[in-house]
């Protein structure tokens, strides 16, 4: 690429004027100590003197210092240019050395940012497939192992065939739902799943999220309950299928980690008059904060042995994120360890159908 270049004469100006000064004092001093000249051919010859020096002066220092240095400077910016085209195409290049400090420091600076945003990026890549690998890899292993223990003899014996095959059945149905949320986020991701938004009352849609999750809840006496104030429906606007997901997700997270006997309860507040803010709250045993912020990271746990150990696919709180984005509304989390969570989200208000 071409570079266009605005020279700068800021050097050769200075350092030829330090150079006439210099030699113009001493010149008159030579010529009133050996050679006794009159006060005004001094000052005469001084001036003539110092006007031809330092033209002189400027003239080959700005020659020398183009075909030199310049030259140099050239080189760098065209260097440079190559590696970050973008920065020199609509804007003439200087020659002064302050201006190629500054705009190769910059560039430099630019450089070492997204050499650490790569690293992270693959840091973030080779943790994926690993809990990628690591997610598949186990429900795959025992389905294996249960056909292996069948084909070496143990179809004939009917208890153990029918209860090998149960067991496989569970490791195939674990792999299904890992590659369909795996499916799911990917088209999240790129914005390829499209949404279905209607008129809605989340009021019901919670209460039929309880209903579903109720049998889970018990085994672990957990309470799931509405905020008290909660009576009358409250209608919002968005993709009620996509929203039951979002709520499934975070309400059987509340009862994974909660304690036995605890309670997971959801509220629903007038965030403005255009949104509502929906808290699922529970006294569980909370995140500590290192971790808040990975949440939502595919396959992250925060406890991975006992996470792995209740199921799931590691994905339900990145597909919630996502799909509340795809909703353009917000989603926060406010933990404390030892003493419980709260995941809440926003949704567009929707005034009543019914009304209309």
């Amino acid at each position: 690429m071409k570079i266009s270049f605005k020279k700068t004469y800021k050097f050769a100006v200075i350092s030829a004027l330090y150079i006439s000064l210099f030699a113009t004092i001493f010149a008159l001093l030579l010529l009133t100590i050996f050679f006794k000249v009159s006060i005004p051919n001094t000052l005469l010859f001084g001036f003539v003197f110092f006007f031809i020096l330092y033209a002189f002066s400027f003239f080959i220092i700005q020659y020398r210092v183009e075909h030199f240095i310049y030259r140099r400077v050239k080189k760098i910016y065209d260097d440079v240019s190559l590696l970050e085209s973008t920065s020199f195409i609509n804007h003439p290049v200087t020659t002064d050395m302050e201006t190629l400090t500054r705009e190769v420091k910059k560039f430099a600076t630019n450089k070492k940012l997204e050499i650490e945003m790569l690293q992270v990026r693959e840091e973030y890549r080779r943790e994926y497939l690993g809990n990628v690998s690591h997610e598949l890899k186990t429900p795959l292993f025992t389905v294996q192992g249960y056909v292996s223990i069948l084909l070496e003899g143990g179809l004939k014996d009917k208890k153990i065939r029918k209860k090998y095959l149960r067991r496989a059945e569970k490791g195939v149905e674990r792999l299904i739902y890992i590659v369909e949320d795996l499916d799911m986020i990917s088209k999240l991701e790129v914005g390829d799943l499209n949404l279905e938004f209607s008129q809605f009352d989340i009021v019901e849609l919670i209460q039929n999220v309880f209903d579903l999750l109720e049998l889970k809840a018990d085994k672990k006496k957990i309470t799931l309950a509405f905020d008290k104030y909660h009576i009358q429906p409250i209608f919002v606007y968005g993709d009620k299928d996509k929203i039951q997901q979002v709520l499934e997700n975070l309400i059987v997270n509340s009862i994974k980690y909660g304690i036995k006997g605890g309670a997971t309860e959801v509220a629903i507040a007038n965030l403005t008059h255009e949104k509502v803010l929906v808290r699922i709250t529970d006294n569980g045993e909370g995140i500590e904060k290192q971790n808040i912020s990975r949440l939502f990271e595919r396959f992250y746990r925060v406890n991975k042995s006992g996470s792995r150990s209740e199921g799931g696919s590691g994905l339900g709180l990145a597909i919630v994120k996502h799909i509340i984005e795809a909703h353009n509304e917000k989603i926060y989390v406010d933990s404390e360890f030892g003493i419980g969570s709260e995941f809440s989200f926003t949704l567009e208000k929707s005034s009543d159908p019914l009304a209309d």
